[in-house]
């Protein structure tokens, strides 16, 4: 394969933002009456903020009207984007800034393929929005991982063919949206949980070209 893109999940790839959509999910179980613990957002990994919050109040047992259902996702959501709006360059993952330079030396692009809608806020915050090629996130896409929507439209907006990318994912939806769009995908995280990735890492800091060129 020539490989001539690679587009990075945002989330628990490039930073973690994931503690703060659980310190947000939390709060709102907790006003709901029950309590969310980590073990419950496992499933909510990669996962949409409306499917997210069904899985949540499966959880607790609450039911909710259509209404009550955006009403209450809205709040999560505010108090999340409060959380990150403080976010800095200091929470950028270890790995993360050597690969993207390394890349970009190359000449290989790079984009962000993420379902959240807030990744340009993130981006600024933690000023590396400079680093991308393109930036798809959920303001632009209407299906979620493991649809590769997100992906492919990173692909187009790179005008690369899918096989010339590869994906950086944290999350099993991630690596079947990568698989589905025809895409080698490095999974950053647990082997036990991104086993169907092409190569598994724990994070950013040892991986090289040419073991991406070897993909």
């Amino acid at each position: 394969m020539e490989l001539k893109g690679c587009i990075f999940d945002l989330d628990g790839v490039i930073v973690d933002t994931a503690k703060y959509h659980f310190m947000a999910w939390r709060r709102l179980a907790k006003e709901l009456g029950f309590v969310f613990t980590l073990e419950d957002n496992e499933a909510l990994k990669g996962v949409s903020r409306m499917a997210s919050l069904e899985i949540l109040l499966k959880t607790g047992g609450v039911t909710a009207s259509d209404k009550e259902k955006e009403q209450l996702a809205a709040r999560k959501n505010g108090w999340y984007v409060e959380f990150i709006s403080g976010m800095t360059p200091d929470e950028i993952l270890p790995g993360s800034i050597r690969l993207l330079k390394a890349l970009r030396k190359e000449g290989i692009l790079t984009g962000i393929g993420s379902a959240s809608k807030n990744a340009g806020m993130i981006l600024d915050g933690i000023r590396l929005r400079e680093m991308f090629d393109v930036i798809v996130d959920g303001n632009k896409i209407h299906k979620a991982k493991p649809d590769p929507e997100v992906f492919l439209r990173g692909a187009e907006e790179m005008n690369l063919q899918p096989s010339e990318c590869i994906v950086f994912e944290d999350a099993q939806a991630g690596i079947e949206a990568a698989i589905a769009g025809g895409m080698k995908c490095v999974g950053v995280g647990s082997p036990e949980l991104l086993g169907r990735a092409d190569l598994v890492i724990p994070d950013l800091r040892k991986i090289t070209i040419k073991q991406l060129r070897n993909l």
